[in-house]
C-alpha cells in the first residue's frame, strides 16, 4: 500500500490544482476588495468586462439589468479563481515564493491585456490613461500577491513536516548530516 503514495504524479499534479484553486478563490476575495476600495475613491463604476466577453464567447447574456451584476460576480470569481490553476503548475513545476508571483502575475495581466480589447471590452493599453493601467496592475498585483502567498501557506506541510524540515536543517548546519552523507 505504501508504494501507491510514492512518486504519485497523478497524487501530485491533483494536490497542486486544489492549492492553487484555493489560492485563486484567496486572490479573487482580495482583488475584489482592492477594486471596491478604489472604486469608493475614484467613484468609477463596476466594470461591465466580464458580461461583455462571457456574452461574446458563450453567447449568454444576463436575462435582465438586475441580473448583471450578479452574473458579472460569478464570471469575476469563476474566472480569478480558475486563474489559480496556473498557480499551482507554477508550484508544481518548482517555482516557489515571490517568482512564482511575479510570472503568475504576469500571465494573469498579460492576458487581461489581451483579451479585453479583442473582446471589445477596454481599449488597448496603448489607448488607456497610464492611472488606468497603475489602478489596474495595482489590482492584479494585489490579486497575484494574495494568491502567492494563499499558496505557499497551503503548500508548506503539515505541522509535522514542517517539524522534521526544521530539525534536518538544524542538524545540516552543525554538519551532524554530512557525517551520515545525508
Amino acid at each position: 500500500m505504501g508504494r501507491i503514495h510514492e512518486n504519485n504524479a497523478f497524487g501530485e499534479l491533483a494536490s497542486a490544482l486544489g492549492k492553487g484553486l484555493l489560492a485563486g478563490l484567496a486572490g479573487t476575495a482580495a482583488i475584489t476588495l482592492s477594486q471596491m476600495i478604489e472604486m469608493k475613491i475614484t467613484k468609477r463604476e463596476p466594470s461591465e468586462a466580464p458580461i461583455k466577453v462571457a456574452s461574446q464567447v458563450t453567447g449568454a447574456a444576463p436575462a435582465d439589468e438586475s441580473q448583471k451584476e450578479k452574473l458579472s460576480n460569478e464570471i469575476h470569481y469563476a474566472y480569478g479563481t480558475s486563474w489559480g490553476l496556473v498557480r499551482g503548475l507554477l508550484g508544481l513545476a518548482g517555482l516557489k515564493g515571490a517568482p512564482a508571483t511575479l510570472v503568475h502575475f504576469g500571465a494573469i495581466w498579460a492576458a487581461e491585456l489581451i483579451m479585453l480589447p479583442k473582446y471589445d471590452a477596454a481599449p488597448p493599453a496603448t489607448e488607456q490613461k497610464p492611472k488606468d493601467l497603475a489602478i489596474d496592475a495595482l489590482h492584479h498585483a494585489v490579486y497575484a500577491v494574495a494568491a502567492g502567498l494563499a499558496y505557499d501557506a497551503i503548500d508548506a506541510g503539515g505541522r509535522r513536516e514542517r517539524k522534521l524540515n526544521k530539525l534536518i536543517g538544524h542538524l545540516r548546519s552543525t554538519g551532524l548530516l554530512k557525517k551520515f552523507n545525508f
